[in-house]
């Protein structure tokens, strides 16, 4: 009969109490983190927040007026990647999980979304403005910047996608198989539909990166000041992150601008909350179908 040593199960014991508690302090370290700068930015930001902030455009070299010209431009250059890029996500994970024979082909496209989920967004940045802007003469705008943003965020959504493929158990598959179906059938009506709650998660995690983006679209969609809201995908827009940027950095009166920094980035924390409480509802309502 196997006997375990007291001093052994002792050790294994305190072993087990020390990785819990640092598990707990770094969460705590994280929460607090959290909470000290949401705090920062409603004491300084909230004041500034009001209806004339909310559906003004700037006025005055940006010193007073609103936002609302940058709420609408971070909203379509957040939603409009994501138009893009989910799709193209989901089709690429469909092909590396359900179609693409393992071997050093498939390993080596994975190492390329790898490492691309690891670039900084300034070189999508770069890329979007020498490939969209100028060799595809789209101009600096909502098409530039969407594209831009697409690319950006691919990697994490082929990532999460491929993930939650895997994670459809495969008697799924076998009794779609068994019933008669084609595996695209199978694919589309059976795998899809149960991996659609998991695949959602990577859109979440694109959705907020891209409305928070500043160096991939300050070369290819955001500008300084537009008067005028976009009437079509070739305009430039304004954005949350890069009027923060040019309140914080361009302006020629930053003591005045100030308020209007912390209001502009409680706002677009605010954005960015509100469109992830609806994915993260439509995921739970997908769940309870599947």
């Amino acid at each position: 009969m196997l006997t375990i040593h007291p001093g052994f199960q002792a050790r294994r014991l305190l072993s087990q109490r020390i990785v819990w508690w640092i598990l707990r302090a770094a969460a705590i370290i994280n929460g607090l983190a959290l909470l000290v700068i949401c705090s920062f930015l409603l004491y300084y930001g909230l004041p500034a927040i009001n209806f004339e902030f909310l559906t003004q455009a700037p006025r005055d070299s940006m010193t007073a007026g609103g936002i609302f010209p940058c709420i609408l431009g971070t909203v379509i250059l957040s939603i409009g990647s994501m138009i893009v890029a989910f799709p193209l996500g989901v089709a690429s994970a469909v092909y590396l999980k359900e179609y693409a024979r393992p071997g050093k082909v498939v390993r080596v496209i994975r190492l390329g979304i790898n490492n691309l989920a690891g670039v900084p967004s300034v070189v999508f940045g770069l890329f979007g403005l020498a490939f969209f802007v100028t060799m595809f003469e789209f101009g600096v705008s909502i098409l530039s910047g969407v594209l831009t943003l697409a690319i950006l965020i691919l990697p994490v959504i082929i990532g999460t996608a491929e993930e939650a493929l895997k994670s459809v158990p495969q008697t799924y598959r076998e009794a779609s198989l068994g019933l008669g179906a084609t595996k695209w059938q199978t694919i589309r009506l059976v795998v899809l539909p149960a991996a659609l709650p998991g695949m959602l998660t990577g859109a979440i995690l694109g959705l907020s990166r891209a409305a928070g983006e500043t160096a991939a679209i300050m070369f290819t969609a955001a500008v300084y000041y537009s008067p005028n809201l976009p009437s079509s995908i070739l305009d430039d827009v304004m954005a949350l992150p890069y009027h923060i940027y040019v309140l914080a950095t361009a302006g020629t009166e930053i003591d005045k601008t100030r308020p209007l920094q912390y209001g502009t980035a409680l706002v677009l924390i605010a954005l960015v909350f509100g469109m992830n409480m609806f994915a993260i509802w439509y995921r739970a309502k997908l769940q309870k179908r599947y």
